[in-house]
């Protein structure tokens, strides 16, 4: 509670210096704005199958899967603020399931949070610095995004460097150091973004150096039969993504390019030799002599899109995307050839059912998605039909049901289906979704869950309605 004081104390200082910047105006001819805004939004989920399918000798024995049937909901409260040349963002954010917390009760779990918070100063017109707690959301969101769809969203504490003229150019810096290091994703990391445009022809390059930690150990063999680990130092193994998003149109037709190589080292953990007893070696607890010694890395992202606006409300498209795999077949495989899209919206792409990069296949046999899009848009009405297509892009097997050894091949087709009315535009509207797997014995085998030889006899489907507020409560200028 003695937290929750703290934000609401805070929440009130805005508010009241919201107004009295706004009284001050009559005697200060520069623009200032300050806009509260709010979001409220719940989304019931019907889940069967997400991110795995249903195993399916469990169907076959007769067993009931049971679905799962749950609501979350985020609230939202934000803050902007704009002056001559400053800005200033704050967003707090409670995240909960439905029936979490008791009705009564004395002291609820820690889901309120700062999602955002951060200053913006500008030394020119083009030229500012960001700095704080933000989202970051680049392009497409392949390598960046802010993962709206989850109510908890992604942002990240860095500073950002910002030139905006004919050319964008960004450059991001993250560094999570010293006694208040934490368990982010990364212990360091930088980007380098240009966008520009000439004519029909837009294009944004790419460069991230992503660092993350290695663990130094030492081994204690006092007891030969239970040795004790201790963590000695810390180092950064680096990894790094390069490339690009290209965009082109011409009449009806657009088209839109993404390629991006990554290159580095994975990060591993490693054991001090000198700790080590005559005759045994890292390797015997999966471990690396010294820092630096991680696989290899040697992978690529490449993405087609074409889409076609065939009248003011419909459009229709045709995408290819391969992420580039390893192959699992090969045991003496020593680089890491699998794609790793870090900090994007992966929900976005690759089908909505999350069976891809969404805290999973990753260091995998990576992917190859054709898919289809239809879009119908008519005033506060929409709806998208999205079917995918989905195989590796590496090499692996499986063992089915029968004992033997089987290649993989197509995974399977994924049919997502997203529909939505704005009651109040850019205010309240509620949608819906619903998403079926079709997936194939190669699918059951890569995920590794129960097969059988009669495939085909489960569901995995997934289904959603979600209502959305956003309203605006003050904004004075």
């Amino acid at each position: 509670m003695k937290h929750l004081n703290s934000i609401f104390m805070l929440i009130l200082l805005i508010f009241f210096g919201g107004i009295m910047t706004a009284q001050e105006e009559k005697k200060d001819e520069k623009t200032k704005e300050l806009t509260v805004s709010a979001e409220v939004r719940a989304r019931t989920e019907y889940v069967h199958g997400i991110k795995s399918p249903v195993p399916e000798f469990l169907i076959q024995d007769n067993y009931k899967t049971t679905p799962s049937l749950f609501t979350s909901q985020r609230t939202s409260l934000n803050f902007d603020y704009k002056a001559d040349r400053v800005k200033f963002g704050a967003q707090f954010r409670d995240v909960r399931n439905w029936g979490d917390d008791k009705q009564l009760t004395a002291n609820e779990a820690s889901s309120l949070s700062v999602h955002q918070a951060w200053a913006e100063v500008f030394f020119t017109k083009e030229i500012s610095l960001k700095a704080g707690r933000m989202e970051l959301s680049y392009d497409d969101q392949r390598i960046l995004g802010a993962v709206n769809w989850t109510q908890q969203a992604r942002s990240h504490d860095l500073a950002l460097f910002k030139y905006e003229g004919a050319l964008k150019v960004h450059l991001g810096i993250a560094y999570h150091g010293g006694p208040f290091a934490g368990a982010d994703a990364y212990k360091a990391m930088q980007f380098l973004w240009i966008n520009g445009k000439e004519g029909d022809f837009g294009y944004s390059l790419l460069a991230l150096n992503n660092g993350k930690t290695e663990n130094g150990i030492w081994a204690d063999f006092t007891d030969p039969l239970a040795p004790i680990f201790t963590g000695v130092t810390e180092s950064n193994a680096y990894s790094q993504i390069a490339g690009g998003r290209f965009t082109y149109k011409v009449g009806a037709l657009s088209l839109a390019l993404n390629a991006y190589y990554q290159a580095g080292k994975k990060a591993a953990n490693w054991v001090d030799p000198k700790s080590l007893p005559s005759g045994v070696t890292a390797a015997d607890f999966n471990l690396a002599e010294k820092a630096g010694q991680g696989q290899k890395i040697s992978a690529y992202n490449f993405a087609l899109d074409a889409m076609y606006k065939v009248s003011d409300n419909f459009k229709a498209g045709l995408g290819f995307e391969m992420l580039s795999g390893n192959d699992l077949t090969d045991g003496n495989r020593t680089d890491e050839n699998a794609f790793a899209p870090l900090y994007g919206t992966n929900h976005k792409f690759n089908g909505w059912m999350d069976y891809f990069y969404v805290g999973n296949h990753g260091s995998s046999v990576g992917l190859q998605d054709i898919n289809l899009k239809i879009i119908y848009n008519n005033g506060p009405f929409f709806v998208k039909l999205i079917p995918h297509y989905f195989m590796p892009a590496g090499k692996g097997t499986y063992i089915d049901m029968d004992g033997n050894q089987q290649n993989l091949g197509a995974l399977g087709t994924e049919i997502d289906v997203w529909a939505g009315y704005h009651i109040v535009p850019k205010v309240a509207s509620i949608q819906i979704g619903y998403s079926q797997m079709l997936a194939t014995e190669s699918m059951y085998g890569l995920k590794g869950v129960g097969i059988s030889t009669d495939n085909g006899t489960g569901t995995n489907n997934w289904a959603w309605i979600m209502l959305d507020l956003k309203p605006k409560f003050l904004f004075k200028k």
